[in-house]
């Protein structure tokens, strides 16, 4: 991912891994698996969202600013401003804040004709509330419109005629009818399905009954095709010190496994090898939303055909647009800027601050 940079801490084992080499080079891990070309679909909850703005803290603040937030559609409006075609698949109440949400998304470009309205339930809501140790949120989705999503969601055409299929660790922890569905979108064997599966395991500690969530995020991440955790959110699940290797030993199943590693960079690891980018040097606003940013940016990146050098840094180059505003969603550098810095030599790019 992206942030304030650390100095290096020693050279990798080059015998294990390929660091951020430049456009002319091939790496051993260069030509991954990576999913079809076609449409992309996006499946889980999205809130409305109120935070105050910097440097103010919620008891302190005079006034809120109100935006969406839900680590699927962050993913779909990313994708979305990197030329895929995306869908998003949830549900929202049928009240203001719902209605707020759903054109947010689809003002980004995404399709949302797939959304639901509950009639009888409502719109999540979450509260940010930044400070010096970081940036603590307040869930109030407790019976919301989306947690009463099911299995059936599959069902849905876009879905049928999907590349790709992205889930999050988020939408297990809302309901047993949301465990459900996730656990039917994985129960198909990879070399059976129809689409790719990717999945963030996104842990969010204060959705999960005490102890259940590291056994159930490793299983449902393992029968994934494409994962992406935190180095961090790793250790905190599955052992204080794992290493990245360790995390790879532990989800061996994945196709295309991506360990982040906040501030220094990102591994991917593939059948064909392992690859290492260093994060871009950033001022961090807000960080809430870069991890999703940077999973769009990869699989916009795998989605293109591009190796995994170049995967990995349009997820950090994406991220980096996250972390410099409040909401989740931020602008992206322009098309050229993009392509310039995709094509940096690895001097260059571990030189470059995030634009």
């Amino acid at each position: 991912m992206t942030g304030a940079r650390p100095g290096s801490d020693g050279d990798d084992d080059t015998s294990l891994r390929t660091r951020g080499n430049g456009p002319d080079t091939e790496p051993p891990a260069a030509s991954p698996w990576r999913p079809g070309r076609g449409p992309v679909v996006c499946l889980g909850e999205t809130m409305a969202a109120m935070a105050p703005a910097p440097p103010h803290t919620l008891d302190g603040a005079e006034s809120l600013r109100l935006s969406v937030a839900g680590a699927e559609s962050n993913v779909a409006m990313y994708l979305a401003d990197l030329g895929l075609p995306v869908s998003w698949l949830s549900a929202v109440g049928d009240d203001a804040l719902g209605r707020r949400v759903r054109a947010a998304v689809e003002g980004a470009g995404v399709d949302v004709s797939g959304v639901r309205t509950d009639p009888a339930r409502p719109t999540g809501l979450l509260l940010k509330d930044p400070g010096a140790a970081g940036t603590r949120v307040h869930y109030y989705r407790q019976g919301s419109a989306a947690s009463a999503l099911g299995p059936d969601v599959l069902d849905d055409a876009r879905v049928g005629g999907a590349a790709l299929l992205h889930l999050t660790g988020v939408t297990p922890a809302l309901s047993p009818s949301c465990r459900a569905l996730v656990e039917r979108a994985l129960d198909t064997p990879r070399a059976r399905r129809t689409h790719a599966v990717s999945f963030d395991v996104n842990h969010r500690p204060a959705l999960w009954p005490p102890d259940t969530a590291p056994a159930v995020l490793r299983d449902l991440a393992d029968r994934a095709d494409i994962v992406f955790v935190g180095l961090d959110e790793a250790q905190e699940l599955w052992g204080a010190g794992l290493s990245e290797a360790d995390v790879r030993r532990l989800l061996s199943g994945p196709r295309v496994l991506v360990v982040k590693d906040g501030g220094r960079g990102a591994t991917a690891f593939t059948e064909r090898g392992v690859c290492t980018v260093p994060a871009l040097a950033a001022k961090v606003v807000e960080p809430v939303g870069a991890g999703d940013a940077f999973a769009a940016g990869f699989l916009a990146g795998l989605w293109r055909g591009t190796d995994l050098t170049r995967a990995l840094r349009l997820g950090h180059i994406t991220a980096a647009s996250a972390l410099k505003v409040v909401g989740d969603h931020g602008p992206l550098p322009d098309g050229d800027t993009v392509e310039a810095m995709l094509a940096l030599t690895e001097r260059d790019w571990c030189r470059a601050p995030a634009r």
